[in-house]
C-alpha cells in the first residue's frame, strides 16, 4: 500500500467503492486523512462497511469543510452530465481528483524523480504496459504495474528510485489527474471511443494529450503518429521544445522508431542507428503489436535500458490473455483469443495479422458496427456470428463473406474448427475478435475469452 500522507488531517469525500475505491480509501486512512465514502450501490457500501471504511451519504455532507472529492474513474465527471457528487463538489469549490492524482502527489512529496511510465491510447494500452514492465524486469529492475490495468495504483509498493512504476491510464483517469507528471508518457493512438463520456473527439483527444503534456522536466514523450489527432499532439509537443520520440508503423521516419516489414528501425537524422527484429515473436504479431513494441522500446531506452537488452526482452514476452492470445493449434489450424477486441478498430488489428481467417464475431454492438472493416473482408474465409449484433453483422457481410448464424460460442467454435480443418489453406486461423462489447452474454471480455479458451481446449486433437 501507498499511504496518502498528502491529505493527512484533511477531510476527503470518496465516491465509488469498487475494489480500487476501497483500496484508495484504505490508503487515505493509512496516511491520516479523515475519509467519508459512499456509492450509489448499497452492496458496495456494505462491502466498505465490512472493511471498516467510514461511510455516509455524501448528500448530507458539509461540503464547505471538504478538502477534496476522490472520484472513481467510472463515474461521469463531465458528460453526459456531471455526477451529483461532482455537482456538489463544484458548487463548494472542492477539487475533484482520482487515485492516479493521489499517487503522483505522493511521488512528488516522498520520491521526486522516481521513475514512472504512464501509458494511454485508444488501443494497445494494456499490451504496451505489460511489455514495458516485462522489459524492465528482464533487465533486472523492479517494475510494478497498476492503474487501469492490473492492481489499483495505491495498492502497489511506494515510489522509489530503484522501482519503475508502469501505469496504464484511461481517459477517465487522466481527467481526474490534473498534475500527472510521469518520467515517460506514452500516447499510442487515438480513434473515436468513449465519446458518451467526453462529448466529442476534440475533448477526448485533449484529455489524452494531458498525459504527454504533463511529462516532468527532462522527461520523454513517446507519441504514435499514425492518426491525425496524435500527429497534431506530437507536432505541438515538438514545437514546445520538449523531448519527443515519434513512433510509426505506417510511415518511414527520419527521427523516431518506425516499422520496416518485421523489423523496427531506430532512426536519427535520417540514419538507422539500430534495428529491432520482431519476426518469429508470436506475442508481437501484426502492425498493432509492432506499434506496441516501438513504444515499449522507446520508453525502456529513455529510462536507461540498453537496446541489446530490450531486443532480448522482446523475444521472451509471453503476451496477454485475450489480446491475440494463441490458445492452441489443432492440425494446421491456429486458435486465437482476441476477446479484448471490443470495437472495430481493435478487431482490425487482428484481421491485419492473419490470412485465411475463420472469424467469430458479435456481441453487444458499438456505433459503426463492422462497416469500417469491409476492406479486410477478403482475408476472411467464413464468419460465425454470435450475440445481439448477429443480424446487423450479417447484413453488413452480405455476399462479401460467407457466414453462419451461430448465436453462441458453444455453437461457433466447433463450426469454425470444422471448416478450418477442411480448409485448403496452409495456415488457417480460427479467430475470436468480436468487434463488440461482451455484455449481452458475458459480464466482461475476460469471461468471454476464458470461455473461448476452455471450449477450444475441449476440442478433440483431430
Amino acid at each position: 500500500m501507498i499511504p496518502v500522507t498528502t491529505f493527512r488531517d484533511r477531510r476527503v469525500a470518496l465516491f465509488g467503492l469498487g475494489g480500487s475505491g476501497r483500496a484508495t480509501a484504505h490508503a487515505l486512512i493509512a496516511g491520516g486523512a479523515d475519509v467519508i465514502a459512499w456509492d450509489d450501490a448499497i452492496a458496495s457500501v456494505e462491502a466498505a462497511d465490512d472493511e471498516e471504511i467510514p461511510t455516509g451519504d455524501l448528500r448530507a455532507l458539509e461540503w464547505g469543510a471538504v478538502d477534496a472529492l476522490v472520484l472513481a474513474p467510472g463515474v461521469p465527471l463531465t458528460h453526459p452530465k456531471p455526477h451529483w457528487t461532482v455537482a456538489l463538489a463544484h458548487a463548494a469549490g472542492v477539487e475533484v481528483i482520482g487515485d492516479i492524482e493521489l499517487f503522483v502527489r505522493e511521488r512528488r512529496a516522498h520520491a521526486p524523480g522516481a521513475p514512472m511510465v504512464a501509458i494511454t491510447g485508444t488501443n494497445g494500452k494494456s499490451t504496451t504496459t505489460a511489455l514495458i514492465a516485462h522489459l524492465f524486469r528482464f533487465g533486472g529492475r523492479e517494475a510494478p504495474i497498476g492503474g487501469n490495468f492490473g492492481p489499483a495504483i495505491l495498492s502497489l509498493d511506494p515510489p522509489a528510485p530503484e522501482r519503475v512504476h508502469v501505469i496504464e491510464c484511461s481517459s477517465y483517469q487522466i481527467d481526474l489527474a490534473p498534475t500527472l507528471d510521469a518520467s515517460v508518457g506514452v500516447l499510442l493512438n487515438l480513434s473515436p471511443d468513449h465519446l458518451d463520456r467526453h462529448g466529442d473527439m476534440d475533448h477526448y483527444a485533449e484529455v489524452k494529450e494531458r498525459l504527454v503534456a504533463g511529462v516532468e522536466a527532462g522527461g520523454t514523450a513517446v507519441v504514435g503518429v499514425d492518426d491525425e489527432w496524435s500527429r497534431a499532439i506530437a507536432d505541438r509537443f515538438q514545437a514546445a521544445g520538449r523531448r519527443l520520440v515519434r513512433i510509426s508503423v505506417l510511415h518511414r521516419l527520419d527521427d523516431g522508431i518506425c516499422r520496416d516489414g518485421e523489423t523496427l528501425l531506430v532512426r536519427e537524422g535520417g540514419r538507422t542507428m539500430f534495428t529491432v527484429p520482431l519476426a518469429g515473436i508470436g506475442s508481437l504479431r501484426g502492425a498493432h503489436n509492432a506499434q506496441n513494441a516501438a513504444a515499449a522500446f522507446a520508453a525502456a531506452q529513455a529510462l536507461g535500458l540498453a537496446p541489446e537488452v530490450i531486443v532480448e526482452g522482446l523475444k521472451s514476452f509471453p503476451g496477454l490473455a485475450h489480446r491475440m492470445e494463441q490458445v492452441r493449434t489443432i492440425g494446421k489450424a491456429l486458435f486465437v483469443n482476441d476477446s479484448k477486441a471490443t470495437n472495430a478498430d481493435a478487431a482490425e488489428r487482428a484481421l491485419l495479422s492473419f490470412d485465411d481467417i475463420y472469424w467469430i464475431l458479435g456481441g453487444k454492438p458499438k456505433a459503426g458496427g463492422i462497416e469500417p472493416l469491409r476492406p479486410l473482408f477478403g482475408r476472411v474465409r467464413k464468419a460465425y456470428l454470435i450475440g445481439e449484433a448477429a443480424d446487423a453483422f450479417a447484413a453488413t457481410l452480405g455476399d462479401a463473406v460467407p457466414f453462419e448464424m451461430c448465436g453462441t460460442l458453444e455453437s461457433a467454435i466447433p463450426a469454425a474448427a470444422r471448416d478450418a480443418a477442411g480448409s485448403a489453406a496452409a495456415h488457417p486461423v480460427v479467430l475470436l475478435s468480436p468487434a463488440c462489447a461482451s455484455f449481452d452474454q458475458f459480464p466482461n471480455f475476460e469471461v468471454r475469452g476464458d470461455r473461448f479458451r476452455a471450449l477450444v481446449r475441449e476440442l478433440p486433437d483431430a
